[in-house]
């Protein structure tokens, strides 16, 4: 059974990604493009990473988007969708966030000890 949250007091990971993605519409449930569930396979995938789960929730929603109209014109009346390409743009940033983000972490380093002799005790 699916469910819709957008629980921010305080934030969970499944309302990050909401925020994230912009998302957060949930009243009535149809509006929101995601289910919680949907949203924490995204979060498994991404291996915790709420940016890289973000960028991966965006590309399924601009896969869902192309299908639809891009533009239409009726009489003088006509409109072009820019939704996909500010997505895209969006989905871009947080890839590049999550490619410029150290893999490790690396603290000091201790070099007391270069250059010193083990001693070795028999």
């Amino acid at each position: 059974m699916a469910t819709w949250t957008y629980n921010t007091s305080p934030f969970d990971d499944i309302a990050r990604v909401r925020l994230l993605i912009g998302d957060t519409d949930i009243v009535p449930t149809t509006d929101a493009q995601f289910s919680d569930e949907e949203l924490q396979e995204f979060i498994t995938q991404a291996g915790g990473d709420l940016y890289l789960a973000a960028s991966a929730a965006l590309g399924a929603w601009i896969g869902a988007l192309s299908r639809e109209l891009e533009s239409e014109k009726i009489g003088d009346y006509s409109y072009k969708r820019t939704s996909i390409a500010n997505m895209k743009k969006l989905k871009d940033q947080y890839e590049a966030k999550v490619a410029s983000t150290p893999y490790f972490t690396w603290g000091e380093m201790d070099l007391a000890a270069v250059g010193e002799t083990p001693v070795v005790e028999e």
